[in-house]
């Protein structure tokens, strides 16, 4: 019998299966992807897929000891932030200054 890889590749979840490794629907994970508060994700060709160390990384995120722990760290609602959504400067039209 073969001993087991130590350095297996990781294991690529699309979203329908990550959003139920995460216990969430697969319309607020688009929704997270969407406006940039999710985990991160790789798209390959033109699917999306999730690691699972990324996907277990983001929810990580949101530990806490109790409700009065502020944590280190935040995991946003699938919705615009400001800080996230922030118009950025446009650059005028023009020649050499």
């Amino acid at each position: 019998m073969p001993a087991a890889r130590l350095d297996t590749p990781p294991r690529y979840l699309r979203t329908p299966e990550a959003a139920r490794f995460l216990g969430l629907s697969g319309r607020t994970l688009e929704k997270h992807r969407t406006y940039g508060t999710g985990p991160v994700y790789r798209k390959l060709g033109g699917r999306i897929v999730y690691a699972l160390d990324d996907l277990q990384a983001w929810a990580d995120r949101g530990t806490r000891l109790s409700t009065s722990d502020p944590g280190h760290d935040v995991v946003h609602p699938a919705k615009p932030h400001a800080r996230l959504t922030q118009a950025t400067p446009t650059r005028r039209g023009g020649g050499a200054s």
